[in-house]
């Protein structure tokens, strides 16, 4: 009977393969989390193979925990390599943009998430965090090791700063498309960003 439990327990748990098979099956949905989190490639594929090393020799985690267990460890990892503090109002936006040949994401966002990645490392951990991972901000800023009060400001600071790039954009476009009727601009919103991620991550 003791036996029959132990077993019973050990196999609720995700073992090293589960892990090794959710980082396989979901690599282009991990790094792109990575890749929003630091802005860099160099240390996304950091964030990746230490996130996956992490998952397999750390804690055991319930089976049905592990796919968002691997995520946390990747913004762990992120985290962990940038160090990201609030800002003191001096930073500069970064020129940060995505990959033409990223594939996984539709042209039409890519606007959207180059803004993103030229926010201050802070606002974009805490946008990544709160709005596209859903962590709370009690969770948020326990993981930055930031003051609770200092997660609402990021993420107002992160929306405003993507909306007015993407605004930018939308102005641009339309200027465009009365210049030439035949150009149809494409619609640009952050929720659509949020889908697009949200698709990538269930990929």
């Amino acid at each position: 009977m003791g036996l029959a439990k132990h077993i019973t327990r050990a196999a609720s748990y995700a073992s090293s393969d589960d892990f090794r098979r959710i980082f396989g099956e979901n690599m282009n949905s991990l790094y792109l989390l990575a890749f929003l989190l630091t802005a860099d490639h160099g240390r996304a594929e950091q964030c990746f193979v230490s996130g996956l090393e992490d998952a397999v020799g750390g804690n055991p985690v319930f089976r049905e925990w592990a796919h968002s267990w691997a995520r946390r460890m990747i913004i762990q990892n992120a985290v962990r390599l940038i160090k990201p503090r609030p800002a003191d109002g001096s930073g500069r936006l970064k020129s940060g943009s995505l990959d033409s040949d990223y594939k996984t994401i539709p042209a039409a966002r890519h606007e959207e998430i180059s803004a993103l990645l030229r926010l201050e490392p802070f606002d974009r951990v805490v946008y990544v965090m709160t709005v596209l991972e859903h962590h709370s901000d009690h969770e948020c800023s326990l993981l930055l090791g930031c003051a609770r009060r200092d997660v609402p400001s990021a993420r107002t600071r992160a929306l405003e700063e993507v909306g007015r790039q993407v605004g930018m954009r939308d102005r641009q476009l339309s200027n465009a498309s009365a210049q030439n009727p035949g150009l149809h601009d494409a619609p640009g919103s952050l929720i659509e960003l949020i889908d697009v991620l949200r698709f990538v991550k269930s990929a």
